[in-house]
């Protein structure tokens, strides 16, 4: 609804001491809408504090929220859908916009979609705050991709890791170079062009796993 706002548990360090001027927050969220599809849902939304713009207003003002919703194709992450929705904005042919990024459909979300956004939408040809929102989606979208194959193998009965030389060199070519971590000239590559099995779990799965009480080399 338009005019509502809910600010949302924050990630940074508390600021009781700080006056804040501007606050933007994101969200995504991938669900699996079948065996070969996602959902993908984003928001974005500006907020100034109370009393900034309106004197005497004690409550935070949202000038901006736009939402976006796609459906996106597994494997190769082609978006078959796309929906732009603004809530609230600044000015009143602001949503004009909105149909022009059908344009969305046909287009993947891999290497390259940074560069296809601004072609498509930058500039005088689309809204900022929508651009912005979609370059933050889309890295969720490719960390969906690992929920879903783990999914698919707790479905199979297989553990969560890689399967198959196809599967691996699947992932290899997905995330090379995308990070530090993932260079390709790194030992993490290397171990996985070799096959080699994980020495440990990620960090997050083995403080859990202690949390839990669990062994840690039965996770696999």
């Amino acid at each position: 609804m338009r005019g509502c706002y809910t600010l949302a548990m924050s990630l940074l360090p508390p600021d009781n001491d700080l006056e804040p001027i501007h606050t933007r927050q994101y969200e995504t969220r991938v669900y699996r809408a079948g065996e070969d599809e996602l959902l993908v849902r984003g928001a974005v939304s500006d907020v100034k504090p109370g009393g900034l713009y309106v004197l005497d207003d004690p409550e935070p003002l949202e000038v901006h929220q736009m939402q976006i919703e796609l459906r996106v194709a597994l494997p190769h992450l082609e978006i078959t859908a796309a929906r732009v929705l603004f809530e609230s904005h600044p000015h009143e042919k602001c949503p004009l916009i909105c149909e022009d990024y059908e344009q969305l459909v046909g287009v993947s979300i891999a290497r390259g979609f940074s560069r296809k956004i601004q072609e498509l939408f930058g500039r005088q040809r689309g809204c900022t705050h929508t651009n912005a929102l979609l370059q933050a989606m889309a890295p969720a979208v490719v960390q969906a991709t690992w929920s879903v194959s783990i999914q698919r193998s707790r479905d199979a009965g297989r553990s969560p890791g890689l399967h198959g030389t196809a599967d691996r060199e699947a992932r290899i070519d997905a995330n090379t170079n995308t990070c530090h971590i993932w260079d390709e000239r790194g030992e993490h590559v290397a171990a996985l062009k070799r096959g080699d099995p994980p020495q440990r779990p990620m960090l997050v799965i083995e403080e859990r796993l202690r949390e839990l009480g669990r062994d840690d080399t039965r996770w696999e």
